[in-house]
């Protein structure tokens, strides 16, 4: 008598048969999770890169709004400058006499310190401007 179970099916011949397997037993399903993982890490080296990128971009703005800051403070205080050293030489062209040429040259000077004055208040709207956007940059 034979102790062992029979085989797949009843009455079929002990060791004589052949498994069947179906798709779902093949290697083809073992590849299939290593493309689900090669997806997964594509994607998580994308979105890696994607932060690298932008905190290098954040730190270039933030760079970029200090020297904008910088050659700002720079151009008001030259300006100021100028305009003190116009005020003090058209005040010292008033006391030395009332000559046609100083006179014209005195208007030109009052002139250029009128532009001046415009200049300064489009610098103080964009220091303004500046101050609105680098609000908005993230700090460390």
């Amino acid at each position: 008598m034979n102790l062992r179970p029979p085989g797949y099916e009843p009455g079929e011949l002990p060791d004589c048969s052949t498994p069947r397997r179906g798709l779902d037993c093949s290697t083809l399903v073992t590849i299939v999770p290593m493309w689900d993982w090669a997806i997964w890490a594509a994607l998580i080296a994308g979105a890696v890169a994607g932060i690298v990128a932008t905190v290098r971009l954040v730190k270039r703005v933030r760079e970029t709004l200090r020297d904008a800051e910088y050659t700002r403070r720079d151009a008001v205080r030259r300006i100021d400058e100028f305009t003190a050293k116009a005020e003090a030489a058209a005040d010292r062209i008033a006391v030395v006499g009332d000559t046609a040429q100083l006179q014209e040259s005195l208007a030109r000077l009052r002139l250029s310190l009128a532009r001046l004055a415009v200049l300064r208040a489009a610098l103080d709207e964009a220091r303004f401007t500046f101050g609105r956007v680098a609000a908005v940059v993230p700090r460390k």
